[in-house]
């Protein structure tokens, strides 16, 4: 406890009024500083506080950031905004209601530069303490894990706020004022310093650690190469490569912040750093996990499920993760209301739905027509009336939990909505949708209006749909008794997706581009693309092939951290995406009302949110800062 108090002691130093104060000095009480570098233990506290704000996906992009609920994946209730003020800052943002005055509830602008100045305290105050074991090699690994989370909190930043003002030292102490009011920092400045950083980190660190264990969630070479591949690709998309939008976004010197000239080498660099980080997960580091028969085929229902139930020693696919996690909560909001231990309010939407192929690998629906009524591929098999008269069987798959019989590969019974009947296994262990098999509870969901886990409370999933993905059948949140599970930042399929769009951008054409997007598809089971499959060849031209690699993308990280929010920001499409209203189905009582399209809300998203604002405070106090545009 006592090494919190130093921490916070020297945090609030920094006193974040604005971005440039917060290396403004020494803390006054160096004797503390003594202690803690004096003594092993302490050190070693320190840099665990640093950890501190590495985000825990299954809380913080949900409810902290709010990146999920920010996208077209998942809705909450609008009355949520009167609890606490995660909940506030996601529905001011959804409605429109943000702006530069209203702080966010975790401050990623505030926070990166507390953490960051406390890794450069740490830096050039930790030393060896041969008399209590803290050798020379073991300070400069840990040395070495704070510049790398100065990076990681720097990256973050980017994402979100694009230019920030880049501190790569601790300040002079002595400096005037004046000189701590620095200004933002070039977009492509901060790549280039962060792709420099991630080179380094990445030749210091080692692929696999002797205590991989221990070690998990620690920086090695895999997570700085993926981290750099992820870095470029972003800086080559459309938000921060040739976006004319923000030509006026300056320093006061004139300093042009965001690059006004699209750089298709950038695509180069991206696709060049992906392949770099393929090839040491090919090496045998890193793979998709799967479950397999004795013959080798893949069971894509539980590969899918248990991808984000189990532990990083037997999940290959894990890349970056934290090996603690806000699982008890994650479980509890996951969970149907009705069942013992649960608050089911985690929504997921129709849009989300909409987006998941059928079995036979062809997407349901093409697009939407003016009155939001959908358009039915008909080569699809899907139809969206009646009911189904026999039960949902898939062969190969040894999945049962889709019904009281415990069948293997039993998704759903006679009398299911039709629209959820054929669809792929990725959408059975994404979403929860009405009237299906609740396993633990022995009954099925009751989304309907007065229904076990329905509303009209905000409680309940307000589109009709609950978030599945990550819960786990065996939780039990009451008690909480919920089994470990790593929360993921990062895993293989995302570099296996985003090499495919980088690869389209450069080099349209080659075949690398289908086969990766393809080992997606057959890890999902449903059909690889090929002729049989909507046409798609290697000839396929660039655009189309962007949307298909979009659309496999959407459905394999749907509802999964900030993956989804992060995607629709960079290729500048969140407009156009919220034109069309968030949906769901009715949440009438009754059966034949229930199971009809009903617009939910419309978002208030435009130009400005796709960087968020800088906090007014910090722009008051510092007269260098300018603010992301249009706020």
């Amino acid at each position: 406890m006592k090494i919190i108090i130093y921490i916070i002691m020297a945090a609030s130093l920094l006193a974040l009024v604005s971005c440039s104060k917060f290396l403004d000095k020494m803390p006054d009480d160096a004797l503390t500083l003594e202690m803690v570098f004096d003594d092993r233990q302490r050190t070693e506290e320190w840099l665990a506080g640093i950890y501190n704000k590495v985000p825990d996906p299954l809380m913080d992009y949900t409810r902290q950031w709010g990146c999920t609920f920010m996208s077209d994946d998942a809705q909450i209730a609008i009355a949520m905004g009167q609890f606490n003020e995660y909940w506030e800052w996601i529905v001011a943002n959804i409605q429109g209601g943000v702006n530069p005055t209203l702080r966010p509830p975790i401050d990623i602008w505030a926070n990166a530069y507390k953490d960051v100045r406390s890794a450069y305290l740490f830096m050039e105050l930790a030393k060896p303490i041969e008399n209590q074991g803290q050798t020379a090699a073991m300070v400069q690994q840990m040395k070495m894990e704070a510049r790398f989370l100065v990076a990681f909190y720097y990256h973050k930043m980017f994402e979100i706020y694009g230019a920030f003002p880049l501190i790569t030292s601790l300040a002079d102490v002595d400096a005037a004022p004046e000189a701590l009011m620095i200004p933002r920092t070039p977009v492509d400045n901060i790549v280039s310093w962060l792709d420099n950083e991630y080179r380094a980190l990445a030749e210091f660190f080692p692929a696999v650690y002797p205590n991989a264990d221990q070690m998990f969630g620690r920086p090695n070479k895999g997570i700085c190469m993926a981290l750099r591949a992820r870095l470029l690709l972003y800086a080559a998309s459309p938000l921060y490569n040739g976006n004319e939008d923000y030509a006026d976004v300056k320093n006061p010197d004139g300093t042009v912040l965001f690059p006004q000239v699209y750089d298709e080498t950038k695509w180069n660099n991206a696709t060049s750093a992906t392949r770099d980080f393929l090839d040491l997960a090919e090496e045998g580091h890193y793979s998709l996990y799967t479950e397999t028969f004795p013959n080798g085929r893949i069971d894509p229902f539980l590969s899918f499920q248990n991808l984000f139930l189990k532990a990083g020693n037997v999940n290959k696919e894990i890349v970056f993760g934290r090996s603690g996690s806000n699982r008890n909560w994650y479980n509890s909001i996951g969970n149907p209301r009705g069942f013992v231990g649960g608050s089911g309010y985690y929504g997921s939407t129709q849009n989300l739905v909409d987006a998941f192929f059928m079995k036979n690998g062809l997407s349901p629906i093409t697009g939407y027509q003016a009155n939001g009524e959908p358009m039915i591929n008909p080569s699809s098999g899907y139809t969206e009336t009646g009911f189904s008269t026999e039960a949902t069987i898939y062969p190969n798959t040894k999945y049962n939990l889709g019904g009281s019989t415990r069948t293997d590969g039993l998704v759903s019974d006679a009398g299911t909505y039709n629209m959820y009947v054929n669809r792929e296994p990725r959408f059975y262990v994404t979403l929860w949708h009405d009237n299906q098999w609740i396993p633990r509870a022995a009954r099925k969901t009751q989304f309907k209006s007065g229904g076990l886990d329905g509303g009209p409370t905000h409680d309940s999933p307000q589109s009709g749909y609950l978030t599945r993905k990550g819960v786990n059948p065996e939780a039990d949140p009451r008690n909480n008794s919920v089994p470990y599970q790593p929360a993921i930042l990062l895993r293989l399929g995302e570099f296996y997706l985003n090499y495919a769009e980088a690869l389209n951008e450069s080099n349209p054409g080659h075949p690398d581009i289908l086969r990766y997007v393809n080992l997606i598809r057959e890890r999902a089971g449903i059909p690889t693309y090929g002729p049989g499959v909507d046409q798609i060849s290697v000839q396929t031209d660039r655009e189309t092939m962007r949307e298909i690699i979009r659309k496999e993308k959407r459905v394999e990280f749907a509802i999964e951290g900030d993956v989804r929010y992060n995607d629709i920001r960079r290729w500048k499409i969140a407009e156009d995406i919220f034109k069309t209203p968030i949906y769901g189905m009715n949440r009438a009582s009754s059966t034949n009302s229930f199971y009809q399209r009903t617009p939910y809300m419309t978002r208030a998203f435009s130009k400005r949110n796709y960087l968020w604002p800088i906090y007014q405070n910090y722009m008051d106090n510092n007269i260098n800062l300018v603010q992301n545009k249009y706020w």
